[in-house]
């Protein structure tokens, strides 16, 4: 027990110090906190110059919400909860495959470092998008799960920063299912992370902004605005009630598993869900939401 809140207190002052460092360090180009506000500057530039809905203002509703929820997610999350979270729970399974005769090493089916970088790269990007697809159909179908990604489609307005507000509770789950399959892989380095990571971010962003693209035929790889736009819907059919277009920053799983549907262009259907005009409106209440009983 003395091991684990020890490992507890040193992701906390690690991570408070790797906070301290992104602020005042410029000069490296893996910067997370300067890296997404660098992106985020960039899209919004971009809503700005290509409105798709040209009568959504810059400000759009919930802008200052979302922009919040942006920085939250993204850093105080981690401060908060995530990094000890995630680092003691791995030091938990490893123990665990220890008590049974089978150490981390193990469960590798290869080491990426003995593949040249870009396929490295490629299998890690993949990988992960595809669990994080699958986590994602999870959220829709699975109704506990859906109380908490409730807060990321109570979204009425669509913008870059709408990509990041989600509940706390959504990096637990989606760390927690894609732990195992990277453990498998293994050898990833920080930079490898940090590419994937940024265009994962870039991508994301365009997904949510007030543009109307769609990459053309790129469409049926990359998620697009015009795509996602329809994930976001707040009326569909019945034979798709748990949702559409569940593709993160890959519209290609949606296309090969006939998840995808995008019936007519989409600029100004309604966003939502049932309900959510009862939805809390602001950042506390939604957090809490799923937590109280007599909101469901």
């Amino acid at each position: 027990m003395e091991k684990y809140i020890d490992i507890i207190k040193k992701s906390y002052s690690g991570y408070w110090n790797y906070l301290k460092h992104e602020f005042i360090s410029i000069n490296h180009w893996d910067n997370f906190f300067y890296g997404l506000i660098a992106i985020s500057l960039t899209v919004w530039l971009l809503e700005i110059m290509f409105p798709w809905r040209k009568n959504q203002s810059i400000f759009r509703k919930d802008f200052w919400l979302d922009t919040f929820y942006m920085f939250f997610n993204f850093f105080l999350l981690n401060l908060i909860v995530l990094i000890a979270l995630s680092n003691t729970v791995s030091e938990l399974f490893k123990d665990l495959l220890k008590t049974i005769g089978l150490p981390i090493s193990s469960l590798q089916l290869f080491d990426v470092d003995n593949l040249p970088q870009w396929l490295g790269l490629f299998i890690f990007f993949m990988v992960s998008d595809f669990v994080q697809w699958n986590t994602h159909r999870l959220l829709h179908r699975i109704p506990f799960l859906w109380n908490f990604h409730k807060v990321h489609h109570s979204v009425k307005e669509m913008g870059f920063a709408a990509h990041l507000r989600y509940h706390w509770m959504e990096p637990v789950v989606y760390k927690s299912l894609l732990y195992i399959p990277i453990a498998i892989i293994g050898g990833f380095d920080a930079q490898d992370v940090a590419i994937v990571h940024f265009f994962a971010l870039a991508v994301g962003h365009l997904n949510h902004a007030n543009l109307g693209w769609d990459y053309g035929i790129l469409k049926y790889v990359f998620n697009n605005p015009k795509m996602h736009i329809w994930h976001h819907a707040k009326k569909l059919p019945k034979h798709v009630r748990f949702g559409v277009n569940y593709g993160l920053t890959l519209s290609l799983w949606d296309y090969l598993f006939k998840t995808n549907y995008v019936p007519y262009n989409g600029k100004d259907i309604e966003l939502g869900f049932k309900g959510d005009e009862q939805f809390p409106k602001g950042f506390i209440n939604q957090e809490l939401y799923p937590l109280n009983k007599k909101e469901h």
